[in-house]
Order: C-alpha cells, then sequence, then structure tokens
C-alpha cells in the first residue's frame, strides 16, 4: 500500500495483522519466510482485501491525516518473549511522545537491557502501529531506525513529538 512514508507491505489473514514493513527495508523477504515458515502459510502478494487488510489501511489513512493517533487493529506478534514484552512497552508509548531505550530497559526490570531493546526495536515485524519510532537515545538525539532515519524524523513531526 502506498503512504506519505512510501510503500508498505501488509501482511493479513481474516483476523490479524501480521506484517507491516516498508517495502525497501533490508531483509523484508527474510521476514517474510520466516512467517511463512512459522505458520505454514504461502505469502501471495496482491491488492489484498481481507477485513483486517482494510482495517488497516482506514486506520493508516486516518493516521495520515492527522484523524486518529490510535490503531485498533488485533495483531499476531511473531517473535521472543523477551521480544514481545518490548513491543507490548512500545504500544505503550503516547502518541506525541517518545521514550528512550534506558526508559523501556528499567520498565522491564534491568537498566542493562539498553542493546537488547534496540535489537527487539529493529526485529519489530509491524511498523507504524507498534510504534518503535517513538524510540529515542537517552540523550534526547533521534537515533536510528530501520525504517530509515528520514522516515522516523516525518512521522515524530507528523505526531508532534519533535
Amino acid at each position: 500500500m502506498e503512504t506519505p512514508v512510501g510503500r508498505l507491505l501488509c501482511v493479513t489473514d481474516d483476523s490479524h495483522l501480521f506484517l507491516l514493513e516498508f517495502m525497501d527495508k533490508v531483509g523484508l523477504q527474510k521476514k517474510v519466510k520466516q512467517l511463512e515458515d512459522y505458520y505454514q502459510v504461502k505469502v501471495i502478494e496482491g491488492g489484498g482485501t481481507s477485513k483486517i487488510m482494510l482495517l488497516v489501511k482506514a486506520q493508516l489513512k486516518d493516521y495520515f491525516t492527522g484523524h486518529s493517533t490510535a490503531f485498533d487493529v488485533p495483531l499476531q506478534l511473531t517473535g521472543t518473549a523477551f521480544q514481545k514484552s518490548v513491543w507490548q512497552q512500545l504500544l505503550e508509548i503516547p502518541y506525541g511522545k517518545v521514550a528512550s531505550y534506558l526508559e523501556i530497559a528499567r520498565q522491564l526490570g534491568d537498566p542493562h537491557l539498553v542493546r537488547a531493546i534496540g535489537g527487539a526495536n529493529g526485529a519489530n515485524k509491524i511498523a507504524i502501529i507498534i510504534p518503535c519510532h517513538r524510540v529515542i537515545t537517552s540523550n534526547g538525539s533521534i537515533g536510528g531506525y530501520s525504517g530509515g532515519v528520514e522516515r522516523k524524523q516525518w512521522l515524530l513531526e507528523l505526531e508532534g513529538s519533535l
């Protein structure tokens, strides 16, 4: 699907969103293959008209036009228990706010997990909706973003965080 920050690959079934990722992201095909192997399915390219696909498109449109600040798409998270705990923390960061890797590590009970938090952020398979773009460095700099720093800056500006 086309968005103001580039084309996104959206993988759904009739009940959940599995993947929402930038089409030009390095390693995208590997993530798709991992999903196929894990769920023993085949991802078929095409326009897609599942009810979840239509919901994702509508909610992203509302987000990008400033008509909505939240998503309520049912997610199917695929990752380790630690990654899922980090992604749950990301879902708690409100629209218009940011959190540092250190703050998230502390919320998970161990300030030494900063690098692991960064790794889990990079492994996030559901861009924008699981807002890894809202995570910054402890010194307040924007930090990295696997979808590209320019996109991260654009998203944070859209949300009024910068």
